[in-house]
């Protein structure tokens, strides 16, 4: 239940923040708005104040704001207004001079900017700011790295990051967002030692495996905060809140020391002592082997338990002030913007996979995820969500606002607007690619569900 409600808070909150922002420049335009939508299609629930009527409607795939004189737009909402009376007063939509319908246009995408700066500057002055690790390996998670990506075997904890495709990476950020990011190939280079390379994996889930396989060094205290039921570990007797001091005969300071010393002897007994309420106590517990698919005939052990620390909140967060933060978001803000716009480039040169197109299933995944880590990561993933309906909403394709605002463009250019017809005839093309593409996001999104 937490998940769906986090999943239509999301998407209800950016498209009202986003309808908001026609609505109020609409009316400080002066023009008439007979309905606000959340929602397409047929009305479910509403009420009409002053002129306007606010209303939820059937299809949660957006909203509108129905301006007087959008003639072009009333059939795709799903109605029909009389604006005899607004046209007569001066109150609709064509009326206006070509910057003022252009300020009503472009208004959703700036508050959906303007909302995603303010949540991030909301975050770094509230939560704070993480800082991200170092590029340094701290350690690999082998039986997640896919056949492709082999040679990070080879890489030992501790080796540090010099640049990822020629590009340098000051910190672990950089390093996951520039693997992340590129097209068919990884060559990493390093401090000391010879650079390697790898080729990306094709598959979403196995490039993700392969992000997810590289942890960056970490002080986390060996403190245990799982115990998986029926895995060696509770089998041998460890108890939630256990502190690791040592593991098979080696002193362990951090949970990756633990780990290292566990996934090192799969199958044999490893003995193992912990403090426990102010006493030691020694355990023996057997790794279940778990194989190595980039390296067959190799296993690593595991034995079920969890850190007590989510490796996250190791990393050290800053509180900033409030002048601090608006800058904070305003960086953050453009970062995602640029990130987006790199990705819908890498679309059209074919350095993106279009695979990685997501639609709702994927929105409510990543909402069940935030939601269940903490309101800060919740907001943080509405912010970059918030930005990425900003930049959608701008692409040039008729119904949504970037391709009314290329009809304008063509008006300024031509001297004189498009006809009804024309206009109406490019916003059905429009929504034909609008249902295009939401049916391709939503293929990406049931192929995922079966790890395809």
């Amino acid at each position: 239940m937490i998940s769906i409600l986090a999943f239509i808070v999301i998407l209800g909150v950016l498209i009202f923040v986003h309808e908001l922002g026609h609505f109020a420049t609409a009316k400080w335009m002066g023009i008439s708005v007979p309905r606000f939508s959340i929602g397409l299609g047929p009305k479910m629930i509403g009420f009409t104040r002053g002129e306007t009527e606010y209303v939820i409607s059937w299809l949660p795939l957006g909203g509108y704001v129905r301006m007087a004189g959008m003639d072009d737009m009333e059939a795709l909402e799903g109605g029909e207004h009389d604006s005899t009376e607004a046209r007569a007063t001066g109150r609709d939509f064509e009326s206006k001079s070509l910057p003022a319908r252009a300020l009503v246009l472009a208004a959703g995408v700036i508050m959906n900017i303007l909302f995603a700066w303010f949540l991030f500057a909301v975050i770094a002055m509230v939560w704070g700011v993480r800082e991200s690790p170092a590029p340094v390996i701290g350690d690999i998670h082998e039986e997640m790295v896919p056949v492709e990506a082999a040679v990070l075997l080879s890489l030992e904890p501790g080796t540090r990051v010099a640049a990822v495709n020629g590009v340098a990476v000051g910190d672990w950020n950089d390093v996951q967002r520039r693997m992340a990011m590129a097209p068919d190939s990884v060559t990493m280079t390093f401090e000391s030692g010879a650079p390697i390379s790898m080729a990306v994996p094709k598959a979403d889930s196995a490039r993700a495996a392969m992000l997810a396989s590289l942890e960056p060094a970490l002080e986390i205290a060996p403190t245990i905060g799982t115990v998986v039921e029926g895995d060696p570990a509770a089998e041998a007797g460890f108890r939630t809140g256990d502190r690791v001091l040592s593991a098979g005969g080696t002193p362990v300071d951090s949970w990756q020391d633990f780990v290292r010393a566990v996934e090192n002897r799969p199958g044999e007994a490893v003995p193992v002592v912990v403090e426990r309420e102010g006493e030691r106590v020694s355990l023996e517990v057997v790794p279940r082997p778990r194989p190595v698919t980039a390296a067959p005939g190799t296993a690593v052990g595991r034995i079920g338990v969890g850190a007590g620390q989510h490796p996250s909140e190791a990393y050290p967060r800053n509180r900033m002030g409030p002048l601090a933060s608006v800058g904070h978001g305003a960086e953050q803000t453009w970062s995602v913007t640029t990130m987006i716009l790199e990705y819908l480039a890498g679309l059209f040169t074919g350095d993106a996979s279009p695979r990685d197109v997501g639609g709702p299933i994927l929105i409510y995944q990543i909402s069940d995820q935030v939601v269940r880590v903490g309101l800060d990561a919740f907001l943080d993933f509405m912010a970059l969500f918030s930005v990425n309906l900003a930049i959608l909403n701008l692409l040039p394709i008729p119904i949504l606002d970037g391709g009314q605002l290329l009809f304008l463009a063509v008006e300024g250019i031509r001297g004189k607007a498009l006809t009804l017809e024309q206009r109406m005839r490019l916003s059905q093309v429009g929504l034909v690619l609008v249902v295009a593409i939401m049916v391709w996001a939503l293929a990406n999104d049931v192929l995922r569900l079966f790890g395809l």
